[in-house]
């Protein structure tokens, strides 16, 4: 093998300044993590007994961090406890939302919310604000079997924005709000009306409720986007430690870190996160992988892919081959397993790996999670179309067309149309083997397009492979290097620090003549790739390059 490492370490030494350096990971050893105490600072005022106040700050705690269905059954205890405290069955109610960022909630979740939302409201809450709170929740349950998810988001917003004019002092009315305010933003806003608006509010709590987990999870997510990303940077650094018995709290500054293109921070939080969220159901599912590590995993093998860190990303590869079941069966989990082997041949481009790849496990409820199929075809199709299979990326189109049918069913309008710019980009990988540049351009170029009106949803660290960044591929393979050059650096706006994009953006400076640009952007990739553990013929490229200029 090459000797990369040596290399890049000499290199390293040269370029300190490309990078920032990542002073604050977090240590592998957190001997505390399994002490619930330690999830923040949450002061939730209610008029119930002493002992039930303490246990429902701590119990809010848990929904703050999105812990379930820990924090559902916490509350659920807290009502047998004090089955008089109306307010304990609010907060079993805003519990089953789980995390309404990512998916709908289930139908089960909206029946037994809406009884608990009935209990409270049948106790009759001693304080006009704790009947507030209570009809704000009331109006996302009611009429569980008839609205929309957005519906209900969207009655919880308006009503929670009573409770919070009604009550400006109250630090919990503005968190809540907050998190409506992240619920029902249109994903494809690009001014982030909602998100702005909610971290105003959130910044206020912060600066004087430092150690609030509710406050700095929603900073972070209100700020995950890249044009605000970095605004989001002191929250991302805080989480973790105000919370480090949550596993979501110790994966949510992975978000910031990866639209920032901070790897190593990435890998070390979601490293600590996925340890502490299987230690936590080893007891409850033994033998079973959590969702939340699943899901850390995902962010981890998307990191340790930019920094060339392959080995690395085999072990996971390896270690969800061998996992056979899940402690709950949410989008989280079927997208990781999906994701993940499809992330590590896509991004090596091991296009024979990528069009060969097979549900894992076979017996999940893959029906249930139509988007988590439509990765594995997008990167079947995708494998098939870049080594020239033809028949193999039809078919692969045709399975993409039935799960967008299915999505369209299902209502699930965003992946419907990320399912759309799937199969435009291996149809223009599949014009291109059949010898139909112009075909090809014109599809990539749109599906480009397309995925830059959208947005990524919260359960991905990223594309499997960012339709701007194929459009500079495809533009180089047609020797068009000034144009493939702008490709990429538009690319780089939107996911810095990206392994195939710095390259790209290198090669293009090169072939264009460039060699200053061409230089720094090969800096750069090296930089990225101080703790690779594999080789790249692209960065073994890159190091000839610097090693001669």
């Amino acid at each position: 093998m090459f000797p990369i490492r040596p290399l890049l370490v000499v290199l390293a030494v040269a370029l300190l300044g490309v990078l920032p350096i990542f002073a604050n990971a977090l240590d592998d050893d957190h001997g505390h993590m399994h002490d619930l105490s330690q999830l923040g600072k949450v002061q939730f005022s209610i008029s119930c007994t002493a002992a039930t106040q303490q246990e429902f700050d701590r119990d809010i705690a848990l929904f703050y961090s999105f812990w379930y269905p820990e924090s559902i059954d916490a509350f659920v205890v807290l009502t047998k406890k004090e089955p008089t405290c109306a307010m304990a069955y609010w907060g079993e109610a805003i519990s089953r939302l789980r995390n309404p960022l990512a998916e709908p909630t289930t139908p089960a979740d909206l029946k037994n919310g809406w009884a608990a939302v009935q209990k409270a409201e049948s106790l009759s809450a001693p304080t006009e604000r704790e009947r507030d709170y209570i009809t704000a929740a009331e109006a996302f349950y009611r009429d569980p079997d008839k609205k929309d998810q957005r519906a209900r988001a969207l009655a919880f917003e308006k009503a929670m924005a009573n409770v919070h004019q009604r009550y400006p002092k109250d630090s919990e009315a503005g968190v809540l709000y907050a998190l409506a305010l992240n619920m029902t933003a249109e994903p494809n806003d690009k001014t982030y009306a909602n998100q702005l608006k909610a971290a105003e509010i959130l910044e206020r709590i912060f600066a004087e409720q430092p150690n609030h987990p509710g406050v700095a999870h929603l900073l972070i997510h209100s700020y995950d986007y890249p044009d605000i990303a970095d605004r989001g940077l002191v929250a991302a650094r805080k989480y973790a430690a105000i919370a480090p018995a949550a596993p979501h709290a110790l994966h949510m500054p992975a978000h910031i870190f990866t639209r920032l293109g901070y790897w190593q921070d990435s890998i070390q939080t979601n490293r600590n996160s996925a340890a502490v969220a299987n230690k936590e159901i080893g007891a409850t599912h033994p033998g079973a992988i959590a969702a939340q590590a699943l899901h850390a995993y995902d962010y981890m093998v998307y990191a340790y892919m930019q920094g060339a860190q392959d080995a690395a990303a085999k072990r996971i590869v390896e270690e969800i081959d061998a996992a056979q079941k899940v402690d709950i069966v949410r989008l989280a989990a079927p997208f990781a397993f999906s994701a993940i082997p499809a992330r590590y041949a896509i991004e090596r481009e091991r296009w024979d790996e990528a069009a060969t790849l097979s549900l894992h496990p076979t017996d999940f409820s893959w029906k249930a999670f139509p988007q988590a199929e439509a990765i594995l075809y997008f990167a079947r199709g995708l494998g098939a179309a870049r080594k020239a299979d033809v028949p193999a990326a039809r078919s692969a189109i045709e399975r993409l067309l039935s799960l967008r049918n299915d999505l369209e069913a299902k209502k699930q309008n965003y992946w419907v149309e990320q399912t759309d710019i799937q199969i435009r980009i291996v149809s223009a990988w599949m014009a291109l083997a059949e010898g139909n540049e112009d075909q090809a351009l014109a599809l990539m170029r749109s599906a480009a397009d397309n995925e830059d009106a959208t947005e990524k949803h919260i359960v991905t660290p990223g594309s499997f492979a960012p339709a701007r960044e194929l459009l500079g591929e495809m533009l180089l393979a047609f020797s068009r290097p000034e144009l493939a050059l702008k490709e990429f650096e538009a690319n780089q706006k939107t996911d810095p620090n990206r392994f195939k994009g710095l390259y790209g953006a290198a090669k293009a400076s090169e072939l264009s003549g460039n060699l200053v640009k061409a230089k720094g952007y090969y800096e750069k990739l090296v930089g990225v790739c101080e703790q690779a553990d594999s080789e790249r013929p692209q960065l073994t490229e890159a190091i000839a390059f610097l090693l001669k200029n």
